[in-house]
C-alpha cells in the first residue's frame, strides 16, 4: 500500500534567494513598524527631531520675530509668553535665536554624516568585499585615524581649511568616517559569506551585480543605526567647535556660540546659555534613543 503524503511542503525544495522572500520580509518590515510606533519613547523622540529638522530649514515658521533685531530696552528678559526663550543681552529674541541656530547647526551636521557616510561606504565595501592587500591598507589607515582624537582632528582641518560652517562641517565629517567604514567593512564580510550570495555568485552573476543586489541591501541596517547615532554625535562636535569661536561669525547664531553668548550671565541671567543648550542635550538624547532603539528592534 502507497501512502499518500498530505503535506507536499515537507519533500518541496526551499529557496533561500531573497527574491523569493519578498512577501515575508515586508510582513517583518511591517511589524518591526509596528513595535516602534508602540514606544511612546520613540514616537516623543522622532516627533522632536522631525521638530528640528523642519525647523533647521524653515525656522520662520514658529516664530515672528526677527533673528538679528536687537531691542537694548528688552535686554535679558526672562522667559515669558512673549519670549519663549527670553531675551540675550542685546534684546535679541532667544526662541528665535535658537531656532535659526539649528539653521547652520543641522544643516552642518547633515552635511558632515554625508560626507563619513559616503567616504566610509566606499572604503568599507572596498575593504571588505576585495579583501586582500587593500583591505590592509584601508583598516590602518582608518586605525591610525582613529587614534587620533575626534577634537583634535577637527580642530586641525578647521585651522587648515579656515573658519566658518562649512568647513567645520568638514572637518567634522573626515572624524566620521573610520566609524563608517569599519562597521560597513563588517557587514559585507558577515553577508559576502551567506548561502544566498554564494548561491548568486555559483549561479554566474558578476561581483558588481552581487554587491549591489545581495550585499549592499543587506548590510545597510547598522550603518543606518550607527548614521543616526553619529547625526547626534555631529551636532555636538559642530556646537563644541562653534563654541570655540570656529564657526559662522557673528551676529549668525550657532547653537555653540549662543551657549558661548551667555556665558558671562550665567548667574544674572542663566537662560541665555541653558535653554539653547538643553536643545542641543535634547535633540542629541533623542537621536541616541532612535539608534537604540533601531538596533533593539533588527535583532
Amino acid at each position: 500500500m502507497v501512502q499518500t503524503l498530505t503535506n507536499p511542503e515537507a519533500v518541496a525544495p526551499v529557496d533561500d534567494s531573497p527574491e523569493l522572500h519578498t512577501g515575508p520580509r515586508r510582513t517583518r518590515t511591517g511589524a518591526r513598524l509596528v513595535r516602534l510606533t508602540r514606544r511612546p519613547g520613540f514616537v516623543l523622540a522622532s516627533l522632536l527631531v522631525v521638530f528640528v529638522i523642519v525647523a533647521a530649514f524653515a525656522p520662520a515658521l514658529f516664530t515672528d520675530y526677527a533673528p538679528y533685531a536687537t531691542a537694548p530696552a528688552e535686554r535679558l528678559r526672562p522667559p515669558s509668553g512673549t519670549h519663549l526663550f527670553g531675551t540675550d543681552d542685546v534684546g535679541r529674541d532667544l526662541w528665535t535665536r535658537t531656532l535659526y541656530g539649528a539653521d547652520l547647526t543641522v544643516k552642518a551636521a547633515l552635511i558632515a554624516i554625508a560626507i563619513g557616510l559616503g567616504a566610509g561606504l566606499v572604503l568599507g565595501v572596498l575593504s571588505g568585499f576585495l579583501g586582500g592587500v587593500l583591505d590592509a591598507l584601508i583598516m590602518r589607515v582608518v586605525d591610525v585615524q582613529l587614534a587620533i582624537p575626534g577634537l583634535l582632528l577637527a580642530l586641525s582641518i578647521v585651522t587648515a581649511l579656515g573658519f566658518g560652517t562649512i568647513p567645520v562641517a568638514i572637518a567634522v565629517g573626515v572624524g566620521t568616517v573610520p566609524g563608517f567604514a569599519r562597521t560597513t567593512r563588517a557587514e559585507v564580510l558577515r553577508v559576502k559569506t551567506l548561502p544566498y550570495v554564494e548561491a548568486a555568485r555559483s549561479g554566474g552573476g558578476s561581483w558588481p551585480r552581487v554587491l549591489i543586489r545581495h550585499v549592499l541591501p543587506n548590510s545597510w541596517g547598522p550603518v543606518l543605526a550607527l548614521a543616526v547615532l553619529d547625526f547626534g554625535t555631529a551636532i555636538i562636535a559642530v556646537a563644541a567647535l562653534s563654541f570655540l569661536g570656529f564657526g559662522a561669525a557673528p551676529p549668525r547664531a550657532e547653537w555653540g556660540s549662543l551657549v558661548s553668548s551667555g556665558r558671562n550671565f550665567l548667574v544674572t541671567a542663566p537662560w541665555v546659555s541653558l535653554l539653547p543648550g538643553a536643545m542641543v542635550a535634547l535633540t542629541v538624547l533623542a537621536l541616541n534613543h532612535i539608534a537604540h532603539t533601531l538596533r533593539e528592534v533588527r535583532r
